[in-house]
């Protein structure tokens, strides 16, 4: 091959490589709502969203941790997630101005919720269940927001997370929500499926974010929603978080069994929620009946899975 080929072939490389590289930043970019999906983002209603408040759990994580009672709804953050990828902290998203959300607007709100987007067009890791949240109707998204601009600032912004190189790039974050940042539901009904029950996909699959736990992931971090529920090693990799699919190996418990459970604590076997799932069934006993019955219903609709925890890769 001539001195003359060679060149032209290496500059044929160098194009593509640029253009590979630029198509890849191009893809790993920010994807916002589009503005005119923002500004026909409705009015919100905090009556309505503290019910999408207490389904999201925003007190499970962005509470002050050992906070009690009436000091849950100061959410100045600072819980700790440690993970394969390093240590998450969550953040303070109280109603201060300067350390919170207080500042945000509307349109900022549902971009953190529903893109991963934050303000300054930074992705936000998905330790914030977005991927999840990206479910969520616009309304109730706004409804949330003018609920949580009811509750107390507080200032102080929480530690930043602790991660080591290449999980300090962000950007490539872009090319992660091109895999895994889905606003379809998850699980298919069929036609004759009741009300009660796509209600309940509704609220399991967006602002519940349970398949978050109780879903094996793979080594990227995203969800194997081939195996939706079947259970998972905890995301701190400590124990497991049981499958909550129908059928063998998962939980046989009648959706009768299942709402109470999330209205008390207590199982048909008499024993109460432990570890994690302490503060996510105090938020459920927040809700309406209704909410945890079509919950239950939609837990009995979903495919039979066996135990997705030792899938590992």
């Amino acid at each position: 091959m001539s001195k003359s080929t060679l060149g032209r072939l290496a500059l044929v490389l160098v194009v593509l490589g640029v253009a590979g590289g630029l198509v890849l930043f191009y893809l790993s970019g920010p994807n916002r709502l589009p503005r005119e999906a923002v500004a026909a983002l409705p009015e919100g209603d905090a009556a309505r969203g503290e019910r999408m408040f207490w389904a999201a759990g925003c007190t499970s994580c962005h509470t002050r941790p050992g906070a009690k009672g009436d000091a849950i709804l100061e959410l100045a953050g600072g819980l700790e997630l440690k993970t394969p990828f390093g240590t998450f902290v969550a953040p303070n998203i109280s109603s201060d101005q300067q350390d919170g959300i207080g500042g945000w607007s509307a349109g900022d709100f549902a971009n953190a919720m529903l893109r991963g987007v934050a303000p300054d067009g930074s992705h936000y890791y998905p330790a914030f269940p977005y991927a999840s949240y990206a479910r969520m109707r616009p309304a109730d998204i706004v409804d949330l927001y003018a609920f949580m601009r009811t509750l107390p600032a507080v200032a102080g912004v929480a530690p930043g997370h602790k991660l080591a190189f290449p999980f300090t790039i962000r950007r490539g974050l872009g090319l992660w929500k091109q895999l895994y940042l889905d606003p379809e539901p998850v699980i298919a009904l069929g036609p004759d499926a009741d009300e009660k029950t796509r209600a309940g996909r509704y609220l399991v699959e967006g602002p519940g974010h349970c398949g978050e736990c109780h879903t094996p992931r793979a080594l990227t971090g995203g969800l194997k929603t081939q195996a939706w529920l079947a259970g998972a090693v905890a995301a701190e990799g400590d124990g497991i978080v049981p499958n909550i699919t129908p059928g063998e190996g998962g939980l046989s418990w009648s959706a009768g069994d299942i709402a109470y459970y999330l209205e008390s604590g207590f199982t048909p076997d008499f024993d109460t929620v432990g570890g994690a799932m302490v503060a996510v069934q105090k938020n459920m006993a927040r809700l309406p009946a209704e909410d945890r019955e079509a919950i239950a219903a939609y837990l009995k609709a979903v495919p039979p899975r066996p135990n997705g925890y030792p899938v590992r890769n």
